[in-house]
C-alpha cells in the first residue's frame, strides 16, 4: 500500500498562466451586467484576478465569442462568496454553430455559507473540437431574486 500524508494548508491552485488561451486576442465578450469596479475583465485575462460582478440583481449570463473555433480541453471556474449565505446554480454551454444551437456542459448549484464553503471551483476536463460561443448563465441565489452574481475566475485551455 502506497500512502502520503498531506497538509491542510495546501491550497489548490489552478495551471500555471502559460496553459490559458489569451481571451483578450482569440474572443469577444456578451454581458448582461457589470459593475464599473469590478469589470469582466477582471475575471477572464491572465494576471488579473479581482474577480467580475454584476450591477444588476438576479441572473446573469457571460458569452465568449471566438473569432475562430477554438478546441477547449479545460475549463476553470472559481466562485467566491464570503457574505451572504445563498444557493447559487450555474449553466456552462458550448455552441460549435455561432450560438444556433448549444449543448449543455455542466449545470451545478452549490450552497455558500459565510460560516463555511465560501468557494466553489470547477475544473473540467472536456474535449470540444470547435467551439465558437461558450456561455455562462448564473442564478446567484434560486430562493431570492435580490443577490448579485459574481465569477472571481474563468479560464479557458
Amino acid at each position: 500500500m502506497r500512502k502520503r500524508i498531506i497538509t491542510t494548508n495546501m491550497k489548490r491552485t489552478g495551471p500555471t498562466d502559460l496553459e490559458w488561451l489569451n481571451l483578450e486576442e482569440l474572443a469577444e465578450v456578451e454581458l448582461t451586467s457589470e459593475d464599473a469596479a469590478h469589470p469582466i475583465e477582471s475575471a477572464l485575462l491572465l494576471g488579473v484576478a479581482t474577480g467580475w460582478r454584476a450591477v444588476a440583481p438576479g441572473e446573469q449570463t457571460i458569452r465568449i465569442l471566438f473569432s475562430n473555433p477554438q478546441p477547449l480541453r479545460r475549463i476553470w471556474l472559481s466562485f467566491i462568496e464570503s457574505d451572504v449565505e445563498r444557493t447559487q446554480e450555474f449553466v456552462l454551454r458550448w455552441s460549435p454553430d455561432g450560438g444556433q444551437s448549444f449543448r449543455e456542459i455542466l449545470r451545478q448549484q452549490w450552497n455558500f455559507s459565510p460560516k463555511g464553503a465560501t468557494s466553489e471551483t470547477e475544473d473540467l476536463h472536456v474535449e470540444l473540437a470547435a467551439v465558437t460561443v461558450l456561455e455562462l448563465t448564473i442564478v446567484p441565489d434560486i430562493g431570492d431574486g435580490n443577490a448579485y452574481a459574481s465569477l472571481e475566475q474563468l479560464r479557458l485551455a
